[in-house]
């Protein structure tokens, strides 16, 4: 029998990595002679890399060190090329909202993310967006990539939203390297600007009040007329510009495809060439609920699974749905939330045992 154990991250828990490996050991632990193999799976946000480090075994990881951090203290940042030249680089390593000492949504800068574009040198490059410090639109990227903004007096503005806020126009005439073939990974639908937009939805966890948010939308909806005034043209209403605080948009500025972030790491992990030849695939996530077949990671392996017509089973955290798609639950396993998230690993591996004594 062959099984591919697929899951996202536990949120707060394990990694998708880890959850896998465990979820692997409880299987063989029932049934050692089957074909078991690992594929980690994330929906283009943090831990992307690791999942496709892991799915890939002919990747090589590369460092930038001591990038600028999105509060200005340097950090080293990782990237990876796959087999086929393609760098994947993930925002989180250079501007996550992880490394800030404190939150700042006026100064928080995605300047680190360009200086590991530029480290790379790859003309094909997947962007991961999702845990961003910032709501820049990408201002600190454009800006190593050689385009100036200016304030009302013709002075370089300052880096983060603060400099969104200040500009009033755009030079594209020194923009140097941009690789010919970049896409951005995201799992939001989020627009620039507006109710859906970039401020709106996620400026309240990055430390923005309702009133910051009412300026950060506002000089969002400006930085859009900026760029295109200066060459750079984007529809702001595109599903996905208004991810990492409308990083995305700024990406698709300079020529850039937004792509799902699940689906694009199906594809670059394997799993969607690899589920036909499956006898069943194991996935998995934090709580499995009513929006994680409309949307969510899970929610696409099982839509992989059903085209491929092969059996699949969700390990979750917990299951707060009635689903025709059979599941586990860390909690019913533990007795408790509590004691299924103090030891995550542990109850995966009892996980793994339980679905393969019912398969």
């Amino acid at each position: 029998m062959r099984v591919l154990f697929a899951p996202d991250s536990f949120k707060g828990a394990i990694g998708s990595v880890d959850a896998a490996t465990a979820l692997m050991e409880g299987w063989a632990s029932v049934r050692g002679d089957d074909n078991l193999v690992a594929m980690p799976q994330a929906d283009g946000g943090e831990g992307t890399l690791d999942v496709l480090a892991a799915c890939s075994p002919d990747s090589s990881w590369s460092v930038a060190s001591s990038v600028c951090g999105p509060d200005g203290r340097p950090v080293d940042a990782r990237w990876l090329t796959l087999a086929d030249g393609r760098a994947v680089v993930e925002l989180a390593e250079s501007s996550g909202i992880a490394l800030m000492g404190k939150l700042d949504p006026f100064g928080a800068t995605t300047r680190g993310l360009g200086e590991v574009l530029r480290a790379c040198e790859s003309d094909r490059v997947s962007v991961a967006l999702g845990g961003s410090a910032s709501t820049d639109g990408g201002l600190g990227v454009l800006r190593v990539l050689g385009v100036r903004v200016l304030d009302a007096n013709g002075a370089d503005v300052p880096e983060g939203a603060a400099g969104l806020v200040a500009a009033r126009a755009v030079d594209v005439s020194e923009l140097a390297w941009v690789p010919s073939d970049v896409e951005v990974l995201t799992d939001t639908r989020a627009v620039l600007c507006g109710t859906d937009g970039a401020a709106q939805v996620f400026g309240p966890q990055k430390g923005a009040s309702g009133d910051d948010i009412a300026v950060l939308d506002e000089a969002l909806a400006r930085w859009a007329g900026l760029l295109a005034d200066a060459g750079l043209p984007a529809d702001p209403g595109l599903p996905g510009t208004g991810a990492a605080g409308g990083t995305g948009f700024g990406l698709v500025a300079l020529g850039a495809r937004i792509a799902g972030g699940a689906e694009r790491v199906s594809e670059l992990t394997g799993l969607v060439a690899a589920v036909p030849s499956a006898d069943l695939v194991v996935t998995g996530e934090g709580k499995f609920d009513r929006t994680s077949l409309t949307g969510k990671l899970v929610g696409h392996v099982v839509q992989i699974c059903s085209h491929a017509s092969v059996p699949v089973v969700v390990v979750a955290g917990a299951v707060d749905v009635e689903s025709d798609v059979p599941s586990v639950s860390l909690t019913d396993l533990a007795g408790g939330s509590d004691a299924a998230m103090a030891d995550a690993r542990g109850w995966l591996v009892e996980a793994g045992r339980a679905v393969a004594m019912r398969d």
